[in-house]
């Protein structure tokens, strides 16, 4: 039912009248230093894309590529901190693959179920949508942050715990709205996985930067070029369809290093009626005690075009 072909997060093959497969496979090296930690957020950040397809995950397999002297202790911690996570979204670990490998990697392989009539892809937001976002960005930024010292153990602790946060309360409260495209927002960032989906539904957006949520000190140390190298290559990517209006350069360039900053375990992008937008809100709030942003508008302007206000 669905391949490659619009950048959506999973490949969906049916199995019958009421049952379509969703199928995700997602990993990478250590992000950070404890391997629980690690294994959490790589096994969230794997089964986000069942979540961003309004899916069920049902099933798990491991990928392992670690170097044989660490031992077989900092494996077993890894795979732990998946397991949980994997446990934690109703799903099961059934197996896996290792190999011996100098520089560690960690991921899943994610099967889940959904009815075809309820897949939620990311094409499909309408003009007017408002666009919600679930976490908050700078996920990359504050990594790139801690490795030149500038950030502590202490102060990274919100953004660990929140790459460790799963997406399923916020894919649950789907049932209780008409969610019109969604998508979660990892190495390509904000701009690039919304860039996406509106170049999939033949629309444009709006941003509006006061709205977008950011943990702290993010801003400032993207005007201070303190961001990953990967993200460099995205905002020149970015720069054909980001538009920059009235926005003085400095204060575009250190945006755009927010929006284009690669997260690791991100939100869900959301795009649904404003209505259902603040129901959706209140829905994730009840569950999670931390309330989703409305970071802008869907508008029927040329395909793929953001316009930052």
């Amino acid at each position: 039912m669905l391949g490659f072909e619009t950048s959506d997060d999973c490949a969906v093959y049916r199995l019958d009248e009421n049952t379509a497969a969703v199928l995700t496979v997602d990993f990478f090296t250590p992000v950070v230093d404890d391997p629980y930690e690690f294994g959490a957020i790589a096994a969230a950040n794997a089964l986000s894309d069942v979540f961003a397809m309004g899916a069920r995950p049902l099933t798990a397999l491991n990928i392992l590529a670690f170097p044989v002297s660490l031992g077989t202790e900092v494996v077993s911690e890894v795979l732990r901190g998946g397991a949980d996570k994997v446990k934690e979204a109703g799903a099961f670990v059934v197996g896996g693959h290792t190999i011996d490998d100098d520089e560690p990697k960690y991921g899943l392989s994610v099967f889940g179920t959904v009815n075809p009539d309820k897949i939620i892809r990311n094409a499909g937001a309408r003009d007017g949508d408002c666009l919600v976002y679930t976490k908050r960005l700078g996920t990359g930024i504050l990594g790139s942050a801690f490795r030149a010292g500038f950030e502590t153990d202490e102060s990274m602790r919100p953004v660990i715990e929140g790459m460790m946060q799963l997406n399923k309360a916020a894919s649950d409260a789907f049932k209780e709205v008409d969610v019109h495209a969604c998508t979660d927002v990892t190495g390509f960032g904000l701009a690039g996985h919304l860039h996406e989906m509106l170049e999939a539904s033949g629309m444009g957006a709006i941003v509006n930067w006061a709205f977008v949520p950011l943990y702290d000190r993010v801003y400032e140390y993207s005007l201070d070029y303190c961001r990953p190298g990967r993200s460099f290559g995205i905002v020149e990517w970015a720069r054909s369809f980001v538009r920059q209006g009235t926005l003085a350069d400095d204060e575009f360039d250190g945006m755009m290093g927010v929006l284009c900053d690669p997260q690791t375990s991100g939100g869900l992008l959301v795009a649904l009626s404003p209505t259902d937008a603040v129901r959706y809100c209140d829905v994730v709030e009840r569950s999670t005690g931390q309330r989703p942003a409305v970071i802008g508008s869907v508008t029927d302007a040329p395909s793929g075009l953001i316009f930052l206000a």
